[in-house]
């Protein structure tokens, strides 16, 4: 089953389909650009294509006409709440992914960066900074889509980035992240782009999970 039907078996939003995709796009771009430590490139690009299936249960009801959707929305709402990270688990699994690819899905998220910068994973270190390069609507700078983190989660209380101290650290842990990765790396930072990643993204539709 390619990743497309597995979304489409889902009822997925097409705009988190995309966000998914594009964060894969990302990297495939930066694995076709490596000259460092051998990476398992197929778990980063497998994670990356699976990593936000759970952020259906952020969508509110009456944000979607899509009957089927909300049928599958409902399901996961009611064993796991608003928990989405648990549902990215859940649903990674039931999707094939190994143990060692779990492994990397739960830890890159951005609340863990402190620990994905100590980590010597580099497939933890590449899923985490992707999808931190990715906002709504593209591509985006580091910089760029912690501080929009910043903003939307600032009256979430148990969100991390509502803590200004805290949500500075993570940013100041995701440049090192970022520095980390370009240091074996042919690419810069500012080489990521939607341009530069269009031609993964139609490539990425077919693939085979």
């Amino acid at each position: 089953m390619n990743i497309l039907q597995i979304y489409n078996k889902y009822h997925l939003p097409e705009n988190l389909q995309m966000h998914m995709l594009r964060v894969s796009a990302c990297s495939n771009l930066i694995i076709d650009n490596w000259n460092g430590p051998d990476i398992d490139k197929q778990a980063i690009i497998r994670v990356c294509l699976l990593h936000d299936m759970g952020n259906m249960v952020k969508i509110q009801e009456n944000e979607s006409k899509d009957i089927e959707f909300l049928k599958v929305r409902k399901k996961y709402f009611d064993k796991y709440g608003t928990n989405d990270h648990e549902i990215n688990l859940e649903i990674g699994k039931q999707e094939g992914l190994t143990e060692k690819e779990l492994t990397i899905l739960d830890g890159k998220r951005s609340r863990k960066n402190e620990e994905t910068l100590k980590s010597n994973s580099y497939e933890r270190k590449i899923c985490a900074y992707c999808d931190q390069r990715v906002a709504p609507d593209g591509v985006v700078s580091i910089k760029e889509r912690l501080e929009d983190a910043k903003v939307r989660y600032k009256n979430k209380p148990l969100s991390v980035w509502s803590n200004e101290e805290k949500a500075n650290y993570l940013i100041e842990c995701s440049l090192g992240i970022e520095k980390q990765i370009m240091e074996y790396c042919t690419l810069k930072p500012e080489d990521i782009n939607d341009i530069s990643i269009k031609e993964y993204i139609e490539k990425l539709k077919k693939y085979e999970i």
